[in-house]
């Protein structure tokens, strides 16, 4: 387990679709140590392996009040529905903020670090961070689907008062 080094945008591991997992092995369960140690340590939501430079379909993300860990192995998206407008962030784009459109339903088809498949129902906030990590695995970037930048002081007049 380590803390990996963040890939900011516009290295081309981020826009380039990840390859499957075929085997999972001591790499990828090292891998999904480090994608946690490193999403703590950055304050991470949720982060996909191609911010650390490794261009497989592995993501985590914090789901729930609990903030249980999701693990993620070649997920697949299964329905998604609804719609909702909200502000995102990004580890691969320090101090970008902005107005996102995701579906507020999604269900997905992945593997967890034992190789079963599973499938999980998720709405709301952990719908979208699970989206954007899917997003990662296929390239596709956050940036690519802002509404509008949602500048740094709006940010803190919105949340200051929460933290």
């Amino acid at each position: 387990m380590a803390i990996k080094e963040v890939v900011k945008h516009p290295a081309k591991v981020l826009t380039e679709k990840c390859k499957e997992v075929t085997v999972i092995n001591e790499e990828i369960i090292t891998l999904l140590d480090d994608l946690y140690d490193t999403m703590v340590e950055y304050d991470g939501v949720g982060i996909a392996a191609p911010q650390i430079n490794v261009p497989l379909r592995v993501a985590i993300v914090e789901l729930g009040g609990e903030r249980d860990i999701l693990e993620m192995i070649n997920p697949t998206i299964l329905e998604t529905s609804g719609s909702e407008v909200d502000i995102e962030g990004c580890l691969s784009f320090p101090n970008l903020f902005g107005e996102v459109e995701r579906p507020t339903y999604v269900k997905i088809e992945a593997c967890d670090r034992e190789g079963r498949v599973y499938e999980l129902e998720a709405g709301g906030f952990d719908a979208r961070a699970i989206l954007h990590e899917i997003d990662h695995l296929d390239g596709v970037l956050f940036d690519s689907k802002l509404i509008r930048v949602v500048p740094e002081e709006e940010l803190a007049e919105m949340y200051g008062e929460e933290e």
